[in-house]
C-alpha cells in the first residue's frame, strides 16, 4: 500500500529545498488556494515548525515569508552511520587530526565500492541519475538538473552527517572526490555547502571528455 504524502509534509519539504517562501508562492507550487495555504501554516505555526518574517515592499504591505525552524530541520534525516561528533573529537584527542582524516577516507572508500556497483552498463547521465537516487535513499534530499548534453547540477537539500561535516570538512572533500571517481570524471565541482552556512550543497558535474 503506498502511503500518502500530506499537504503539510509537501509544504515542509517545500520549504527545505527553496529556503524561504511566501503564501503566494507555495499557493502555485502546490495547485491549492492561499487561504488552504494559511490554514496549513497556521497548523505548522502553532507546532513550532516555522520561522517567518516580515519582508517590507517598495509599494504596498510588507510580505511574510516562511522557513522552517530548527525543530522542522530536526525531522529530516540525520543518520551518523554510527559517527558522532564526540567519538570523532575524543579519537582527534587521542590519536590526532590524521586519525579522523582516515576514517573519514576509508568511509568515503566503502561508499564508493557500493555505488560503484549501482554504476554498471550505464551512460554518463544514467549514472548521474543512479547517483540522485542512492543519495535519496540515504536522506539527502537530492534533486538533478541537467544544464547542456554533458552539464549537469546536483543538489543535495538535506544533510544526514551535517554534524560531522560541520565540525570536520574532510567529509565535504570525500564527498566530492567520491563523486568523481563514481561517475569517472574529474569535472566535479561542490558550488556551495550546507557546512559552510550555504543553503543547500550544489555540485556542478560535467562528463569526463568535457572541456
Amino acid at each position: 500500500m503506498v502511503s500518502r504524502v500530506s499537504t503539510r509534509d509537501k509544504i515542509l519539504e517545500l520549504l527545505k529545498k527553496e529556503t524561504n517562501l511566501t503564501v503566494n508562492e507555495l499557493s502555485k507550487s502546490l495547485g491549492i488556494t492561499e487561504m488552504a495555504v494559511r490554514k496549513h501554516l497556521n497548523i505548522l505555526d502553532r507546532d513550532l515548525f516555522l520561522a517567518i518574517k516580515e519582508v517590507r515592499q517598495p509599494m504596498g504591505r510588507p510580505i511574510l515569508v516562511y522557513s522552517l525552524s530548527q525543530k522542522a530541520n530536526d525531522l529530516f534525516p540525520k543518520s551518523y552511520e554510527n559517527m558522532t561528533v564526540e567519538f570523532l573529537n575524543d579519537l582527534k584527542e587521542l590519536h590526532g587530526e590524521g586519525i579522523i582524516d582516515y576514517l573519514l577516507e576509508k568511509r568515503s572508500e566503502r561508499l564508493k565500492n557500493s555505488y560503484i556497483m549501482h554504476m554498471k552498463h550505464k551512460n554518463f547521465e544514467e549514472k548521474i541519475v543512479e547517483l540522485k537516487n542512492i543519495q535519496i535513499k540515504k536522506g539527502y534530499m537530492a534533486d538533478v538538473t541537467r544544464i547542456d548534453n554533458k552539464t549537469f547540477e546536483l543538489v543535495e537539500y538535506n544533510c544526514p552527517i551535517f554534524a560531522v561535516a560541520k565540525e570536520y570538512k574532510k567529509a565535504c572533500s570525500c564527498e566530492t572526490e567520491m563523486f568523481k571517481e563514481v561517475l569517472g570524471t574529474s569535472n566535479v565541482k561542490r558550488l556551495t555547502c550546507k557546512a559552510d552556512n550555504d543553503a543547500h550543497c550544489r555540485f556542478l558535474i560535467k562528463d569526463y571528455d568535457s572541456e
